[in-house]
């Protein structure tokens, strides 16, 4: 996958997940910006490929 395409996908979830924590839904809100980690290629990616 294209990492730009990566970028916006956690780009946007963050965002849904800032939107959600303002609107008191704490819980949700962790868990899509956590989601949003896990999407990026900056950090840790779930669809990271093994490099051995």
């Amino acid at each position: 996958m294209n990492s730009t395409v990566l970028w916006i996908i956690a780009a946007i979830i963050a965002i849904i997940g800032i939107v959600q924590l303002f609107q008191g839904q704490i819980i949700l809100g962790i868990v899509l910006l956590v989601v949003a980690c896990l999407v990026g290629p900056g950090g840790y990616s779930i669809f990271q490929r093994n490099k051995t």
